[in-house]
């Protein structure tokens, strides 16, 4: 059977060699070391600049994610170093995390918080801390509630969700702990029953997004199941509202406020809706 086969380029061996050869026959043998020196030192030269940049390019960064860091408020500081430490410390449930348990950590923080690169290398630094410390879990919580108000251990709980959600699946380690968390932070069974709802409700498990929900996820974002009352409805509203106010969180954040926002939509998006009912 006759195949038919691609010719090969030629190669740069014979290009060489003439080069050589005219080198050779210009100024013989000092000619030809004196420009395989040029070249090497060229070489050699050119790896250090490189590497010289990159060096620069990472010292830039780090200045860039210090100073960001002493931008921001000690209360902002504090929270993203707990929040990181207690996703680390879920992801450690198995005993090992993996670079797919760490990814979405990271894509939350860029994608969901709008992190841009210097404050990424912030989170990837605290990451690295995190994983290397020795603290338990209940050590973190103690922190976060000696810390944080009522109202910062209710984003807390509903950041976890959120990073949670961004796997194709969240196992019922997973969701037991985020139960044990919400625990030993005091949250009371109704407010984690609004939060989680949102998430492993009935209705599918995944937040929502902005437009097309149902009846019945109305509903779960209030914390109330199908055909409560208009005055349930109502009281729901007022006290997840006064607790989802931006204003009790601003001091975490300008990014923490807006997830506070996004919260406070989604609770008069359903108020509206359940009202006219």
């Amino acid at each position: 059977m006759i195949v038919y086969r691609r010719h090969k380029p030629p190669g740069c061996g014979g290009f060489f060699l003439v080069v050589a050869l005219l080198l050779f026959a210009m100024g013989g043998a000092p000619l030809i070391l004196d420009v395989l020196g040029f070249l090497f030192f060229t070489g050699v030269f050119l790896v250090l600049m490189v590497f010289v940049g990159i060096w620069g390019f990472s010292q830039y960064i780090r200045r860039m994610a210090s100073r960001y860091e002493q931008s921001q408020t000690e209360s902002h500081n504090q929270f993203v170093f707990l929040l990181i430490n207690i996703l680390i410390r879920i992801a450690q449930a198995d005993g090992v995390v993996t670079k797919a348990e760490l990814g979405p950590i990271e894509n939350f923080f860029r994608v969901h918080l709008h992190y841009n690169q210097s404050q990424m290398y912030w989170v990837r630094d605290l990451i690295q801390d995190a994983l290397a410390s020795q603290a338990s879990l209940e050590a973190m919580l103690a922190e976060f509630k000696n810390h944080f108000a009522y109202e910062p251990r209710l984003i807390l709980v509903e950041l976890i969700y959120q990073v949670l959600y961004t796997n194709a699946q969240v196992s019922q380690q997973e969701l037991a702990m985020v139960q044990t968390i919400a625990d030993f932070l005091g949250i009371a069974a109704y407010d984690h029953h609004a939060i989680r709802s949102k998430y492993v409700g009935g209705s599918g498990g995944r937040a929502f997004p902005g437009q097309g929900r149902s009846e019945t996820q109305y509903y779960e974002i209030l914390g109330l199941a199908p055909g409560a009352s208009p005055e349930q409805i109502k009281s729901a509203y007022r006290k997840l509202s006064m607790q989802y106010h931006p204003d009790k969180v601003a001091h975490l954040g300008e990014e923490f406020r807006r997830v506070a926002e996004e919260k406070m939509k989604e609770l008069n998006e359903a108020y509206q809706h359940l009202k006219k009912m």
